[in-house]
């Protein structure tokens, strides 16, 4: 059931144009900035590939007092983050995906984050999220599971990845937020429980 919503979202997620992809990527920027906390820390994104909402405008405007991360995959399927700029020597992992060159004992860890962007295949607006499949980013953040401690999880979507429904699984970790090109939803309200 999963995979085949999968492959029907990838799809759709393809056919979105380079221009309007552009436009969210604007849009999903100012969303975040809005409602990053001004204390700053470590923030982590993602290299975005298969027609994942880009992040590259969010970068660029990220406040000096904010460290940009990127993910590094290790072993036992999770994940490390690295602090990245602009030209800062990247390689590609065993996905194709470009990421820095740290070691894992080099990178921080899931817990050391104050938010992190996480990408979006499909969500719900009480936070569950549909990944790729690997459940990466679910085994990093089980800590979070059913306590809601730092990091701030923030989703980056498209408007037209959000479902009515979705059937939550016990390994799940749901969102904080989502920021789409139409605005923010706090996946934590009341109204969205």
């Amino acid at each position: 059931m999963r995979q085949a919503l999968r492959q029907h979202l990838k799809a759709e997620r393809l056919r979105i144009a380079p221009t309007a992809r552009m436009a969210a990527a604007e849009a999903v920027a100012v969303s975040i900035l809005e409602h990053l906390p001004v204390t700053g820390g470590y923030l982590a994104g993602y290299w975005a590939t298969g027609g994942e909402l880009p992040l590259h405008v969010l970068q660029l405007r990220l406040p000096a007092n904010w460290i940009w991360c990127l993910p590094v995959v290790l072993p036992e399927k999770k994940l490390g983050f690295a602090p990245w700029r602009g030209g800062d020597a990247l390689g590609n992992n065993r996905y194709g995906i470009p990421e820095p060159m740290f070691s894992a004992d080099a990178c921080l860890k899931p817990e050391d984050l104050h938010a992190v962007i996480l990408p979006v295949l499909g969500f719900t607006a009480d936070g569950l999220r549909l990944g790729m499949g690997g459940g990466y980013y679910d085994r990093s953040f089980a800590f979070r599971q059913h306590t809601p401690v730092p990091p701030l999880l923030i989703g980056a979507a498209y408007a037209n990845q959000e479902l009515d429904v979705l059937d939550a699984q016990n390994w799940d970790v749901r969102l904080d937020a989502v920021a789409t090109e139409r605005g923010w939803i706090d996946c934590t309200s009341e109204e969205n429980s």
